[in-house]
């Protein structure tokens, strides 16, 4: 029998359960049939999850390494590097490598490895699962690809499996996990830590441990100390960066971080990090063999490494055509007569050093080499040591360049008996003298002075003109010589140096000169003062003979072009290069200049090119020395060629010798490469330029550059529409008209 609080209380349960409306409870114990769905829906849902994820799996590693590939190491194809003629110039490939047990390979080495590159490779299982979890974090954190992991198996696969690529997507991400989970499973760590030394790439075309000790030190892998090891492991990241060859400072920093690595991890004693810490940087330079075309080949494999990524290649293992622009019969042709005329100025110098102990002193000043060691090194009864190279060898630069395509047909960056790593045509920065004379003309003639615009040929002291400081800047002419007024085509004709002093000071200003050199692609920092007129700014020579050769191009400037296109090794093309052009200055303005550069060769301080050598083409150029003779340049063009020659020594301190002029030490050598090219392998009818519109050809008085009268003695002139003389002569006007004698430049009596 119920109680009456009893029956209050079933009577509150009952509309409790009312107003619930169905949502009733199962028995003591039991989920509600809510909980129930929510339970069911989440099961279905990690099933399917589950299942699009192993397909997803499935999918991906369709075209994995199999086991069979996994159990047998395959060598890398080489990458050939092919002139526009088809001649395999030289190849880029993996196979400088020599593979050696684990029991050769130093501790120092492992731990260093291990301690840069994966602390737990020996805990984990293909993938550290606690480096993985910081770099989602990371990243999540920063909404950006701001940390990766990848464990040493994981970059073993990423290198030996072409299946996998070197993107960076989740997809191959996946693929290197998969395939690092299925080397760990066969293979053990030792045999995994070996493979990865055998394999990875140190820099300068060397794959392995046991080749790169070779390289850098000399030494097999088994004999490598612990700074060593250091320095090997600290390349890896980035070789080409910190290469301890080209980059010793980079070298040093990485050094000591993996030395530092390895005091964190227990592996060296703080003592040995202290002892190592402030040790110079020391590599064994080996000499390397040039093969043809060493310079050109080594421009192409620096601009190749620089988007390598963007394209998803790799240089030394994907077996590529790079296709170049290097014709091998001209660069055949520049280096047998480049290294001619390279002899003939070093025995001038060789003779001008040991006529004056004085001069060697200056070589030996910071030195520990006797007086009578370096005479030994320039007769050549001992080898010439490394430390002087610089300040005994006489070294140069050719540039040969096709005008209208920008492609680089031969290519020389120093001697070939003493090959280097250094490429004087794109890398030395050196003073261009008087070869920088035709961008300050063209700034002239772009402002509307017409190239008649005579200036006076006498030292900028002689003027009256207090504005002009003349006691830090008064140049003089070569042979110390001056006269009267002079026209800016004779100016540049006999490279007066007064008159481009004077044209700075009275026509142009230093930052226009500054500015047209930049339009002409003039890239290295030029300093906007007046003796930039007279070529004291560091140029490089591949961009000042491109400059020049927008002067043939009719004002456009073309990129210098090495590589044309890039094929995979199942014949696909994956990319082509195509120069970049521009017009930087008017064709009409770029013909006056043209017309003025052809008086240099026709009479001027070029004309050795015609009378001594015999080119006869149209053609047109400057010749070019520095101070004192440390540079000597000749750069000049036809219609279809462009090129540029630099000789000089290393350290600008270093003089040629008396009266080595451009025209005496660099002209030989442009003359009798052009001549040879344009003769036996240019099969084209010789050519001219064609006069564009905007240009006037009209007779002016011979002396006063006016508007000739008909007394006048007469001359031939080329002026830019609007700029022709407005006067008539007030010399010659009849009957008070002395005679005048052209041949003489004087009035007769």
């Amino acid at each position: 029998m119920l109680k009456p609080e009893d029956d209050e209380l079933t009577t509150r349960t009952s509309r409790l359960d009312e107003s619930s409306e169905g949502e009733t409870a199962g028995p003591a114990g039991k989920p509600s049939n809510g909980w129930r769905q929510a339970f069911r829906n989440a099961f279905v849902t990690l099933v399917v999850t589950g299942l699009a994820l192993v397909a997803y799996l499935y999918y991906l590693s369709r075209d994995l390494p199999s086991i069979v590939q996994l159990q047998n190491f395959s060598p890398a194809v080489a990458t050939k590097i092919i002139s526009r003629d088809g001649k395999v110039i030289t190849e880029l490939f993996t196979q400088q490598r020599i593979l050696i047990p684990m029991e050769q390979m130093p501790v120092d080495v492992r731990y260093a490895l291990v301690s840069m590159e994966d602390s737990r490779f020996y805990n984990h299982w293909g993938v550290s699962m606690r480096d993985a979890a910081r770099a989602v974090v990371v990243n999540l954190a920063s909404l950006s690809y701001r940390q990766g992991f990848s464990s040493l198996t994981q970059q073993l696969a990423r290198n030996l499996y072409d299946s996998i690529g070197f993107g960076k997507t989740i997809n191959r991400k996946l693929k290197e996990v998969l395939t690092a989970i299925q080397v760990e499973r066969t293979y053990t760590k030792s045999e995994i830590m070996e493979m990865y030394l055998n394999s990875i790439y140190f820099g300068h075309g060397t794959y392995g441990i046991q080749a790169a000790a070779r390289e850098f030190f000399g030494v097999d892998a088994r004999d490598v100390n612990l700074e060593q090891a250091a320095i090997l492991i600290g390349v890896l990241p980035s070789p080409a960066r910190y290469s301890p060859k080209t980059h010793p400072d980079r070298a040093f920093r990485r050094r000591n971080l993996v030395l530092s690595a390895m005091v964190d991890k227990g592996y060296i004693e703080a003592h040995e990090y202290d002892r190592l810490k402030y040790r110079p940087i020391d590599v064994e330079w080996q000499r390397p063999t040039p093969g043809f075309a060493p310079y050109f080949t080594e421009h192409v494999r620096r601009r190749m490494e620089l988007v390598d990524e963007q394209m998803g290649i790799n240089l030394y293992r994907d077996g590529l055509e790079i296709h170049t622009t290097l014709d091998s019969r001209m660069q055949d042709i520049a280096e047998r007569i480049f290294m001619e005329e390279i002899q003939v100025n070093q025995a001038v110098l060789n003779k001008t050093l040991l006529g004056s102990d004085s001069l060697i002193a200056t070589v030996i000043d910071t030195t520990t080499f006797s007086l009578d060691s370096v005479k030994a090194m320039i007769t050549g009864e001992i080898p010439l040591d490394d430390q002087l190279k610089d300040r005994l060898l006489v070294q140069g630069a050719f540039i040969l360049l096709e005008n209208d395509t920008g492609h680089i047909l031969a290519m020389i960056g120093g001697r070939m008996d003493y090959p280097d790593f250094f490429n004087r045509a794109t890398q030395a920065r050196r003073q261009p003298g008087s070869t920088f004379k035709p961008l300050l003309y063209m700034t002239a003639i772009d402002k509307g002075y017409p190239v008649s615009t005579q200036l006076l040929n006498q030292s900028l002291a002689s003027t009256n003109d207090a504005l002009i400081d003349t006691s830090i800047w008064n140049p003089q002419n070569d042979d110390g010589s001056s006269s009267g007024l002079i026209t800016m085509r004779e100016g540049l004709k006999r490279s007066v140096n007064i008159v481009s002093a004077r044209m700075i000071q009275e026509l142009v200003s230093p930052s226009e000169v500054v500015a047209m050199a930049k339009r002409f692609q003039i890239n290295t920092p030029l300093r906007a003062v007046r003796a930039i007129s007279l070529g004291t700014s560091e140029v490089l020579p591949l961009e000042i003979t491109a400059a020049y050769a927008v002067v043939a191009n009719g004002g456009v400037w073309v990129e210098p072009l090495a590589v044309t296109k890039v094929i995979d090794r199942r014949g696909k093309t994956i990319r082509e290069f195509i120069p970049e052009r521009k017009e930087v200055i008017s064709a009409d303005k770029a013909y006056i200049l043209l017309d003025l550069m052809r008086g240099v060769l026709d009479g001027g301080t070029g004309s050795r090119v015609r009378w001594m050598f015999n080119f006869n083409r149209p053609a047109a150029g400057k010749t070019g020395t520095t101070d004192r003779f440390t540079d000597a340049w000749f750069i000049g063009f036809t219609p279809q060629l462009s090129a540029g020659v630099w000789i000089g020594v290393d350290d600008p301190r270093m003089s040629l010798g008396e009266k080595r002029y451009g025209n005496i030490a660099a002209l030989p050598i442009w003359a009798r490469i052009m001549r040879e090219i344009h003769e036996n392998l240019l099969d084209l009818p010789i050519a001219n330029w064609e006069m564009p519109d905007g240009v006037v050809v009209m007779n002016i008085c011979q002396v006063t550059k006016d508007r000739p009268t008909k007394y006048c003695p007469r001359v031939k002139e080329i002026f830019l529409e609007g700029t022709e003389p407005p006067d008539e002569c007030q010399l010659h006007t009849g009957i008070k008209s002395r005679p005048y004698d052209p041949d003489e430049d004087i009035f007769l009596n």
